[in-house]
């Protein structure tokens, strides 16, 4: 059966007089170490026992002992205060200055464009902070998973979070290879889709396979396109649609080089939806943590320094 058990209010009031008075032995001289006067030390012992129900000391005009039941406090209660005031300390600096593990939740894609060009920088610049970077494309609730903050597009943030724009707009186009599209032909129109071999994505976190959302004048429309490939990040659709495996849609500043370089080509470009960008979010905790508030620091600087250029 379990036990019912409530804390009871005020419940460690006293316990670091009590140790110091046991280690001291003296009420006058724990009531200079703690700054207060020998009576006010003394009541508060005395309020102690009297919540305990049991005599802590044995006081006579020439010294003071411990009672057994003082004893048995003193032995159990030391090293746990020891602790908690190290607890409390060690918490209360994390508020202090950039310091303990920082945790990042991102897509996978994210990485080459934000965290690989700034996170030697960071590290070498706040040497007390650790960064954990979990990689997934699935939206996460930050605050049940014990992330600090995550990146998402904007079609993809809560309500209560609090947003950084990391990015501009941008659309979601569709690719193919050139060799690909001269043997399978060039669509037209969204019913030219049927004929094609699509690269579709599944989620990591529940599966799903994502329709293509595509813009029809006005008008969005989810599009449950069919392939033979199907693969979980967007670094192995690129690299499948590059080698002519099929079309792929994907953000636009992921594909500017190869479209640049002539290795991908967009077709369908008038059914190409626009996504609001690239958002650091975090919960508000109504006050940040330095860490949290150096990581982001550290990417505006790089922003307005032309680092991350690539995420415009």
């Amino acid at each position: 059966m379990k036990r019912n058990y409530i804390i009871p209010r005020h419940l460690l009031d006293g316990v670091e007089a009590f140790l110091r008075v046991a280690e001291r032995q003296s009420f006058r001289a724990a009531a200079e170490d703690l700054g207060i006067s020998a009576s006010a030390i003394s009541q508060t012992v005395r309020q102690l026992e009297e919540r305990m129900g049991v005599p802590l000391f044995i006081r006579t005009t020439r010294s003071v002992g411990l009672t057994e039941a003082g004893a048995v406090l003193r032995n159990q209660a030391a090293p746990a205060w020891t602790s908690l005031i190290g607890a409390w300390e060690n918490a209360r600096t994390l508020g202090e200055r950039p310091a303990g593990l920082l945790r990042l939740n991102m897509p996978e894609a994210v990485v080459p464009l934000l965290i690989e060009p700034i996170l030697a920088d960071f590290c070498a610049r706040y040497p007390d902070v650790d960064v954990e970077i979990i990689v997934e494309d699935a939206r996460v609730d930050l605050a049940a998973s014990g992330h600090d903050a995550g990146i998402r597009i904007g079609e993809l943030l809560e309500a209560d979070m609090i947003c950084f724009r990391l990015s501009g707009p941008f659309r979601y186009i569709i690719v193919g290879a050139p060799d690909y599209l001269d043997r399978r032909g060039r669509p037209q129109g969204l019913a030219d889709l049927k004929a094609h071999d699509c690269i579709r994505q599944r989620l990591t976190g529940n599966g799903a396979i994502m329709p293509w959302r595509l813009s029809d004048g006005t008008r969005s429309v989810d599009v449950a396109v069919k392939g033979r490939v199907m693969v979980n990040n967007y670094p192995a659709i690129i690299a499948m649609a590059t080698r002519g495996l099929g079309l792929a849609q994907v953000s636009e500043p992921l594909v500017a080089d190869q479209i640049a370089a002539g290795t991908l080509e967009v077709v369908l470009c008038q059914y190409a939806p626009t996504s609001p960008g690239l958002f650091l979010h975090y919960p508000d905790h109504g006050q940040m943590l330095p860490k949290l508030r150096a990581f982001i620091d550290h990417v505006k600087a790089a922003m307005a320094s032309g680092v991350l250029d690539a995420l415009r």
